[in-house]
């Protein structure tokens, strides 16, 4: 992130946050769908975060951190959102990271149908931690920072999130596998 741009937008020149906003707001928005699982809220959860970073700009102490910061601010969003979710609908829009990389296309739909009913039955904080770590390569420690929590939680978090995913992808074998078995 070119911290001579966080400066200007920090002394308010607009144009400097919107080209930010440019840098910045489509990952923003894939981290949110991917916490979120619904597109809608990502949306919402990604404008909420946008108008924070606006306002709470000029209180930012090292612009070198934006990026690291934007994703907090982000993270609050996600949480408020997530606690306005509503019943599950199902999302047809595949975002460009999610497409299929060619081979069978019916069994990756499977497998990715498994892995977002899995995904679901995890916690939003637990999905947080995934994310962040997993989608974004963030060391553990940058994510403790994102989430100001101490390592060790999130470390925690992770192996609970890992540990549930494997449990709900189990779970959902196992009706196939007894099924065959008649």
């Amino acid at each position: 992130m070119d911290t001579e741009l966080v400066i200007r937008a920090q002394r308010g020149d607009e144009e400097a946050f919107a080209s930010l906003a440019v840098a910045v707001g489509d990952r923003l928005h894939a981290v949110s769908c991917r916490i979120l699982r619904d597109i809608d809220l990502a949306e919402d959860a990604t404008q909420q975060a946008l108008l924070a970073i606006w306002r709470d700009l000029p209180t930012l102490r090292d612009p070198a951190r934006f990026e690291a910061w934007s994703y907090r601010l982000l993270l609050r969003a996600c949480y408020a959102e997530g606690r306005r979710t509503r019943r599950w609908a199902p999302n047809l829009r595949l975002l460009p990271a999610d497409e299929p990389a060619g081979g069978d296309g019916l069994s990756s739909v499977h497998d990715r149908d498994q892995l977002e009913r899995g995904f679901r039955r995890l916690s939003i904080d637990h999905r947080a931690v995934v994310v962040l770590h997993h989608f974004l390569d963030m060391p553990l420690e940058a994510v403790a920072e994102t989430l100001c929590v101490p390592p060790g939680t999130v470390r925690s978090r992770l192996h609970h999130a890992m540990r549930g995913l494997r449990a709900a992808l189990d779970a959902d074998a196992r009706p196939a596998a007894q099924e065959a078995i008649r």
